[in-house]
């Protein structure tokens, strides 16, 4: 990433002291359509490599639809990760238990 220059850090430093009613937002009009926003454009999640053990049958899914099984494999995960938060935070969770625990 590049560095600021002054003028910018400068600007930067208005900005700070202004209230937000008085920043003119009137070059950038608000945008209530985001159907063809790209996501990921500017972040990127930090990624960790890891190991593990898949069944065969699901690598040779995953590799389906040729590259990218990785960010589909993740795409996934995600996903459920999601769909599991979002129940335990309405308090619908399904009892599952770790297999490890002890009945």
């Amino acid at each position: 990433m590049r560095k600021l220059t002054k003028v910018q850090k400068q600007d930067i430093r208005n900005l700070r002291v202004k209230r937000d009613e008085d920043i003119d937002f009137s070059d950038a009009p608000l945008v209530l359509d985001w159907s063809k926003a790209e996501m990921g454009k500017f972040y990127r999640p930090q990624k960790k490599p890891v190991t593990m053990r898949l069944d065969t049958d699901v690598i040779e899914w995953l590799k389906s639809d040729g590259r990218g099984y990785q960010t589909k494999a993740n795409w996934l995960l995600r996903s459920a990760m999601i769909h599991s938060r979002a129940q335990s935070t309405t308090g619908r969770s399904r009892g599952h238990r770790n297999r490890r625990t002890k009945r």
